[in-house]
């Protein structure tokens, strides 16, 4: 892909596919419709309404913490995920699961435990960890499975 070729970013508000040139990655682009930036320096948070939806309509990858609020792990692990989503902006979106009220969504992909990891690409999950990750285990994770290195 060159800088040139334009990626598909799902407006994390009204959900539509917006074409953005990778060039433009870098320069906040926002949704033609709704006005919102497509990306965000925070997790996104999806429910069973947006989640197919999201990825679906994302060329970048997306990657997915599943928690809860009642868990103690998901709480110690929510400021770690927050902190690779700034890392990453532009590069993986980041998003979160509250695996209380997206019931559908955790069962659909068989979560069992919390906090759960799991990269996806083009919609497709690429994979899955459970347990909280220290930050460099988390960035291990992603680069392993991306085939190449984070910022």
């Amino acid at each position: 892909m060159t800088t040139l070729d334009p990626l598909h970013i799902a407006c994390p508000d009204c959900l539509r596919a917006i074409r953005v040139p990778a060039a433009r990655l870098a320069q906040a682009p926002r949704c033609p419709a709704c006005h919102t930036a497509l990306l965000r320096s925070s997790p996104i948070e999806l429910t069973d309404a947006g989640f197919t939806t999201f990825l679906s309509r994302n060329d970048l990858p997306v990657l997915v913490d599943f928690w809860a609020p009642w868990c103690g792990p998901c709480r110690q692990y929510g400021p770690i995920v927050a902190e690779a989503a700034a890392r990453w902006q532009g590069h993986v979106v980041v998003a979160k699961v509250n695996s209380d009220t997206a019931t559908q969504t955790s069962s659909r992909l068989g979560i069992r435990s919390i906090p759960t990891t799991v990269l996806f690409r083009g919609g497709v999950e690429v994979a899955r960890q459970a347990g909280a990750l220290a930050p460099q285990d988390l960035t291990r994770f992603v680069a392993t499975h991306l085939h190449g290195a984070l910022p």
